[in-house]
C-alpha cells in the first residue's frame, strides 16, 4: 500500500529538507532513488519508492546498496542536481506530487516526485518545467526530454478526510519492547521500519510477474528456433542419397536426350526404375556435380546444425535455471538487475569495441569483419604488444590477440585465431589459406590506401586448415559469455 497524501505531508514536515544540500545520489534499482542530504551539521537519507503498491518517500537509516552498474537517471541527477541546494518541498494540494524546488550556483531546478501507484515518476525539469530527464520515459504521457512537465491542479473540494492516517501501532509496540529504554517512533521511523518489512514483498510479486512473462515469451521463441534447426536436420539426412543419384547419372548419363528434365533409369541398389531431376541444357558431369556439390553441403551442413541444435539445447537449459533463480530470489533489487541484463534487447546492449571478441583460457581475442572494424581496432583497441594476423592474398577481418605480459601466445591459441581469420575472410570457400602474423607495432599504414589498410614487416608465416570443430568450441565460449 502506497502512501496517501496526508502520510506525505506528515513525512514532509518531519523531514524538512529546505535549506538542506543533496551531497550524493544513489539509484540502486530500477524503481528507487535515494538523495544522501545534509542540514545542520546532520546527515540524512532521504528514500523515494515508486515500485507499485509501495510508493513513498521517507528518511531511511538503512544502508543503501548500489546497483552492480550505474543506472542512467541516476548519472543524469549526479551530473545536475548533486551539491544544489534544497529551497522548498511541498506536496502540491492533496494530489501526491511533491514539487522539491533546488538550486545549483546560478542554475534552478525543480524535481516533481509524482507518487501514484499506477503511475508514479520523477522527474527533473527546468523552473518553467521544461523535463530535462525522468526516471521512466513515457512518451504515451509526453514525459520525455524537451516536452513541458504539467503539475496537477489541486482539486479544492478535497479536504483528505477519506484518507485517514495509519498508526503503525504494531510497529511502534514491537519496538517498545525491543528497545524499553527509546521513546516513541516519529511518523518517518515507523514508515521506514514498515515498509523495510513489507515493501520488499510488495515489488518482488510485481517483479516476478514480469519475470513469468518474459521467461515464457523468450522460451516461446527459443524452442521455436530449435524445432527450425531439428527440421532442418531431419531434411539434410537425405545426404547419401544425392550422392547416390549423382552416380547414376554419370552411370545412365548416356540416356539423356537433351530435352527432358528427367533421366529414367534403373537403380542398380534397389533394381527399380527412378526419375532424377536433371538440367538439359548441361551434360552428365556438369548435372553430376551439381548433385555432389549439393551431398557435400549437406554433410557440412549437418555437422554444422548439431552444433546449433545442441548450442539451442543448452541454452534453453542455461533459461530454466535462470528462471528458477529468479523465483528462488528474495532480494527484488537482485530480481530487477537479472531481468534487465538478459531482456535488453541486443541493439540496445552497448558495446565496448567493434567486431567480436573471444576469451579463451584467459587470452582475449578480437575480430575485425569489415574495413570499418579494421581500422577501429587498430586505432583505439589494441597495442604495440598486440598480436594482429590475416589471411594472406584474400580480402578480410584482422584478428587481434591482446597481449597478456610475460607469457608466450600458445599454439592452440595462435591457431584459434588464423581460423578466425580465414573465416571471416574471403578465404572461407577454399577451407584452407596461409596468413601472416606480426605485432601491432611492426605494422605501418599505406600511404593514401584503402581505410584500415597497414603493410606488415617482421611478419611470420602460417598455412591453416579450416577446421570447423574448433570454429564450433569458439562460437559456443562467446555464446555462453553472452547468456550470462
Amino acid at each position: 500500500m502506497s502512501l496517501n497524501c496526508n502520510e506525505i505531508n506528515i513525512i514532509l514536515s518531519e523531514l524538512s529538507l529546505e535549506g538542506a544540500f543533496i551531497q550524493d545520489i544513489i539509484q540502486p534499482g530500477y524503481d528507487t532513488l535515494a538523495l544522501f542530504t545534509y542540514k545542520n551539521a546532520t546527515p540524512r537519507t532521504i528514500l523515494i519508492c515508486t515500485a507499485h503498491d509501495a510508493c513513498r518517500i521517507n528518511a531511511t537509516y538503512k544502508k543503501i546498496t548500489r546497483n552492480d552498474k550505474p543506472l542512467r537517471f541516476m548519472e543524469f541527477l549526479k551530473s545536475r542536481i548533486r551539491g544544489a541546494r534544497i529551497d522548498a518541498c511541498v506536496q502540491i494540494g492533496l494530489e501526491r506530487v511533491i514539487a522539491m524546488k533546488l538550486s545549483h550556483g546560478n542554475e534552478r531546478f525543480i524535481l516533481y516526485i509524482r507518487l501514484w501507484s499506477s503511475a508514479a515518476n520523477i522527474l527533473l525539469c527546468t523552473e518553467d518545467n521544461v523535463i530535462l530527464d525522468s526516471m521512466f520515459r513515457r512518451p504515451a504521457k509526453n514525459e520525455i526530454t524537451g516536452n513541458i512537465f504539467t503539475p496537477p491542479v489541486p482539486d479544492d473540494s478535497k479536504n483528505g478526510k477519506e484518507w485517514p492516517v495509519r498508526s503503525f501501532d504494531e510497529i511502534q509496540e514491537e519496538y517498545r519492547l525491543q528497545h524499553p529504554e527509546t521513546g516513541p517512533l516519529s511518523f518517518n521511523q515507523k514508515v521506514d521500519i514498515w515498509y523495510s518489512e513489507h515493501a520488499r514483498a510488495l515489488s518482488r510479486e510485481s517483479l516476478l510477474m514480469q519475470a513469468e512473462k518474459w521467461y515464457n515469451i523468450t522460451k516461446s521463441r527459443r524452442a521455436a528456433a530449435l524445432e527450425k534447426l531439428r527440421i532442418k536436420q531431419a531434411a539434410f539426412r537425405n545426404a547419401e542419397q544425392y550422392k547416390h543419384q549423382g552416380d547414376l547419372i554419370l552411370s545412365y548419363g548416356y540416356l539423356a536426350d537433351g530435352k527432358s528434365e528427367y533421366l529414367e533409369c534403373t537403380d542398380y541398389d534397389t533394381g527399380n526404375i527412378v526419375r532424377i531431376h536433371i538440367n538439359p541444357a548441361k551434360n552428365a558431369q556438369e548435372n553430376a556435380a551439381e548433385y555432389y556439390t549439393n551431398y557435400h553441403k549437406a554433410q557440412t551442413g549437418a555437422e554444422q546444425l548439431q552444433h546449433d541444435i545442441e548450442l539451442a539445447e543448452k541454452q534453453i537449459v542455461q533459461l530454466d535455471k535462470m528462471y528458477a533463480d529468479m523465483q528462488h530470489e528474495q532480494n527484488p533489487v537482485r530480481i530487477e538487475q537479472m531481468l534487465r541484463h538478459d531482456s535488453t534487447p541486443d541493439q540496445q546492449k552497448k558495446k565496448t569495441h567493434p567486431g567480436l571478441d573471444y576469451t579463451v583460457n584467459g587470452w582475449y581475442i578480437l575480430v575485425g569483419r569489415d574495413a570499418n572494424e579494421n581500422d577501429d581496432l587498430l586505432r583505439h583497441y589494441v597495442r604495440g604488444p598486440d598480436m594482429w594476423l590475416h589471411v594472406r592474398d584474400f580480402p578480410g577481418g584482422y584478428v587481434f590477440i591482446k597481449n597478456r605480459p610475460g607469457k608466450t601466445i600458445p599454439l592452440d591459441i595462435l591457431l584459434d585465431a588464423a581460423n578466425l581469420a580465414i573465416y571471416y575472410s574471403k578465404a572461407r570457400k577454399s577451407g584452407k589459406a596461409d596468413l601472416y602474423y606480426t605485432q601491432v607495432k611492426h605494422l605501418r599504414r599505406a600511404k593514401n590506401g584503402p581505410k584500415g589498410l597497414v603493410l606488415p614487416t617482421q611478419e611470420k608465416n602460417l598455412c591453416v586448415e579450416l577446421d570447423q570443430s574448433r570454429l564450433n568450441l569458439l562460437d559456443s565460449i562467446r555464446q555462453e559469455e553472452e547468456f550470462k
